[in-house]
């Protein structure tokens, strides 16, 4: 059982829009957590989708699951305070349906739609060979490492530099376990999966992604992925 668990619990207040969540502005009449999680729905690999949503909006969610067929989704749960809480209710909702035994959990951004099923089948392919799949992409330019107070104190090579995207994959007995482990510990706001499997000593495997699978989290952000979106379906065409 391969489950994409989807989180969209944030509000998106980088982002500066009015009315609704980033999650929920469209792009050629279609939100942005649409365009999300057709790539699951359209994906073999894929058998169930769980979408963790602010709870405010979990009606128009189940609205968007119905007006676009949707029909991999099988929960929509509130999303938490934190990423790292809208994660774990969305695990607790994929547990509850299908149990923690050989389950693999796709991890995903509801606001990271520039992936394509090929990073999902190869996502699934390292959590099968290696116990965990982190997509990444190279780093294009070179990152320093500062102290608190702004002073460089490491420049890592970009040869070994990446930079962690999404989805990020384990086995659910295995992720759910460290969440468990982390809220007893007092963690509530880890910034993602991998960094949360890595200050509990697991071993994590990389799968190398898209450069483009940028995540929309401001403006800039989101007229990138409008760009690339039009340059996506302009090349389908000149290809058809």
């Amino acid at each position: 059982m391969n489950v994409g668990v989807i989180f969209a619990g944030g509000a998106g207040t980088r982002m500066n829009s009015r009315e609704k969540p980033k999650q929920f502005l469209e792009v050629h009449g279609k939100p942005i957590i649409v365009h999300t999680i057709e790539i699951f729905e359209r994906a073999k690999d894929i058998d169930a989708v769980v979408v963790a949503c602010i709870e405010g909006w979990i009606p128009y969610m189940e609205e968007l699951k119905y007006r676009y067929r949707l029909d991999k989704i099988r929960k929509i749960v509130p999303g938490g305070e934190t990423g790292q809480l809208s994660i774990y209710n969305g695990l607790c909702a994929a547990e509850s349906l299908f149990g923690a035994e050989d389950v693999i959990v796709l991890i995903h951004d509801g606001v990271r739609p520039l992936i394509n099923e090929e990073i999902l089948k190869s996502n699934i392919e390292s959590v099968k060979k290696y116990g965990s799949a982190i997509t990444c992409s190279a780093a294009k330019e070179t990152f320093v490492l500062v102290d608190d107070n702004e002073d460089v104190y490491e420049i890592p090579s970009r040869k070994h530099s990446r930079i962690a995207k999404a989805p990020q994959s384990f086995y659910l007995k295995d992720i759910i376990e460290v969440h468990r482990q982390a809220l007893k510990d007092g963690i509530t706001n880890s910034i993602d999966s991998c960094t949360l499997m890595h200050e509990y000593g697991k071993e994590l495997a990389v799968v190398d992604g898209p450069y483009e699978n940028i995540k929309i989290t401001t403006p800039d952000d989101f007229y990138m992925f409008r760009a690339l979106f039009d340059a996506r379906e302009n090349r389908q065409l000149a290809d058809g």
